[in-house]
């Protein structure tokens, strides 16, 4: 017994300390690589696996593991310290910081609040329609903010809404047991009064009547009662029974409150657990449709304008054009799913936007989103402003190179000097400049003036955002981590690793592209259900890269939808934040989020690969092999 105790608590402590011990004994082990073959492609590999293994484990945070190369390349002789530093801080960084700025000035203006409210009073109550409009705002907050934000946003706004519902069940739940046991009380009473009637007319009676009094009380004692007569209706009977003994019908079965839940009844917790997974997954589907809206996709974006800049192919609107249509039927064949996993498949009664079908709950729900909307009272001159900013960012996105034709880029005599990060960056700077306060007084706005506003009258050119307000929404974790994933491109690229293991992918050569993409989209939706999405895309970018050049496969044609692929790990909470953030509010379990995760993430596969081999074929030109994967081999022979 002794032994066992013992024995039991080395393996605690060993599963205490198990990635203390994953961290020491990763590197001392794979440490003969580079050792006994010494290489600038063993030393990659070498820092390449440490690396992510330490990311996949999440031994330690993902941003100290992107430092790694920071240390290992320059020691083992793959970079110099002053060339992996440069990996670290990129072109996509700007574009990120331009965009929080952005981010900040709609989250401190409750802008975000405001579009998501104005959408669901468009759907309705509905419990079919209210999914779909939350879904639907969501989707359109997470194409500019990141996923991780916009749950954070919607999430309390749909839980406001799911309270009200659930209130609103118990009330009625309530209401109807006490109208059942009102209405049991008149009867008993009725049926008393009744009884000491005729208990008064059998005393009159009893002296002349005492032989059929006697006959009567033995009939009553051998007599069989239905459940609808009581025991006092037997002790003071009229007199007059039936020959027939007759049941009163039971008054019909009201929903009655569930004693082992907090949702009053099973129907109310589905519509919670829908309402909540339909919001992680429409922030992901939206953080698809933009360049900016994911960190995968800028992770995507760098590195392969690293790999290949004489491709002129990636940016904002090609982008866009290719991957709208792609985030629109993920939302109606989610949305679809969803309703029919957890409301059924009566899309009648639950989308019905006549307002003869409504419910009382539904009208007081519908009256509780209104108020939350009072709340926000009028459209005030900071979210105006925050608007046009939007707008304005994405007109000079669109329009810097749309390809059909010139862009304002081309009014300069240098080209090539101007990205999207350069207006994300300019329109962000602005917003530090610009007044919260109008530049002209307004009557109307002095006279509501409250105590929120007596900061800004200390300082009357306060700006739209403060340095705080974006210090608290960049996420220096995720620059990092997009660091690391350069410096290791450029490591692989450098050393001769990449060529390497391109040779080692040639026995696929014989299968046909879409295949390959196919595998590839598989392969990597699995992997990014246990490990982050951006380590994940890091790890699988330079071996697609590699394997598109041996089988001489367009290089877009894998990686964008890995890229894409890599977004879909919603069958865990470990996914990625948002999952975390929907699963902490208690409506659904694990096993709701792989049931339905893995329908969303089949239905994304799919939806995937009808588009790269539709319309994006003549989009990004895939039929062909390009001169420009070309480049990154010359590069590397040199």
């Amino acid at each position: 017994m002794r032994l066992e105790g013992a024995r039991m608590d080395l393996i605690k402590k060993i599963w205490t300390a198990r990635k203390l011990i994953l961290v020491v004994m990763i590197p001392l082990s794979l440490l003969p690589l580079p050792l006994i073959h010494p290489c600038s492609e063993s030393s990659c590999a070498y820092v390449l696996i440490v690396t992510a293994v330490y990311w996949v484990s999440e031994a330690v945070p993902l941003g100290a593991a992107a430092l790694v190369p920071a240390f290992l390349y320059p020691l083992f002789g793959v970079l110099k310290s002053s060339e992996v530093a440069s990996e670290y801080f990129k072109d996509t960084t700007l574009l990120l910081m331009g965009v929080i700025c952005l981010a900040a000035s709609i989250e401190k203006w409750n802008l975000h609040k405001r579009i998501a409210l104005r959408m669901v009073m468009i759907a309705g109550a509905k419990p079919g329609m209210l999914v779909l409009g939350f879904m639907c705002c969501t989707v359109f907050l997470s194409m500019w903010l990141s996923n991780t934000s916009t749950t954070a946003m919607v999430m309390p706004i749909a839980e406001a809404v799911l309270q009200q519902l659930i209130c609103t069940g118990i009330a009625d739940s309530l209401e109807d047991s006490l109208t059942v046991d009102t209405q049991d009380e008149e009867s008993d009473k009725e049926e008393n009064q009744e009884s000491s009637k005729n208990h008064l007319e059998l005393l009159d009676r009893k002296h002349n009547e005492k032989h059929h009094v006697c006959m009567l009380s033995e009939e009553l004692n051998g007599l069989t009662l239905k459940p609808g007569f009581g025991p006092d209706f037997c002790k003071e009977s009229n007199g007059y029974l039936p020959e027939a003994p007759i049941s009163i019908p039971a008054p019909p079965k009201k929903p009655k409150i569930r004693r082992d839940s907090q949702y009053p009844t099973n129907r109310d917790h589905m519509i919670c657990k829908c309402l909540s997974l339909s919001i992680t997954y429409a922030a992901t589907i939206g953080g698809l449709i933009t360049i900016t809206g994911t960190s995968t996709n800028l992770i995507f974006s760098e590195q392969f304008n690293n790999r290949y800049p004489e491709a002129k192919v990636i940016n904002f609107g090609t982008w866009f054009i290719f991957s709208l249509p792609i985030a629109l039927i993920m939302l109606m064949l989610t949305w679809i799913w969803l309703h029919f996993l957890f409301l059924g498949c009566n899309f009648r009664e639950t989308c019905s936007l006549s307002k003869k079908r409504k419910t009382r709950r539904e009208i007081l729900s519908e009256k509780r989103i209104h108020e939350e909307y009072q709340k926000l009272g009028p459209i005030s001159y900071p979210e105006v402003v925050t608007g046009i900013f939007f707008v304005l960012m994405t007109v000079l996105w669109f329009t810097r190179e749309p390809g059909f034709v010139p862009g304002w880029t081309s009014l300069f005599e240098k080209k090539g000097y101007r990205t999207d990060a350069t207006v994300s960056v300019l329109l962000g700077f602005l917003l530090f400049l610009i007044p919260a306060r109008k530049p002209w007084p307004s009557a109307l706005s002095s006279e509501n003036k409250g105590d929120d506003d007596d900061e800004e009258e200390e300082d009357p050119l306060a700006p739209m955002i403060t340095w705080k307000d974006f210090q608290r929404l960049m996420p220096w974790e995720i620059v990092i981590l997009v660091g690391g994933g350069y410096a290791l491109a450029a490591g692989c690229k450098v050393s001769g690793l990449s060529m390497w293991i391109g040779r080692q992918l040639e026995p696929m050569s014989g299968l046909p592209p879409w295949a390959v993409t196919l595998l590839a989209c598989l392969l990597v939706s699995a992997v990014t259900e246990f490990a982050s999405n951006p380590a994940t895309l890091t790890v699988f970018l330079p071996i697609l890269s590699a394997l598109s050049e041996t089988l001489h496969i367009n290089p877009l044609h894998t990686l964008i939808p890995a890229t894409m692929c890599v977004s879909f790990g919603v069958m865990l909470p470990v996914g990625n934040p948002p999952n975390a953030i929907v699963f902490s509010y208690g409506h659904v379990q694990i096993s709701d989020m792989v049931k339905a995760g893995f329908g969303v993430n089949l239905i994304g596969v799919l939806v995937v690969m009808l588009a790269i081999m539709t319309w994006g074929e003549p989009l990004f030109h895939l039929s062909e092999f390009p001169t420009w994967a070309l480049m990154p081999n010359v590069t590397g022979s040199l």
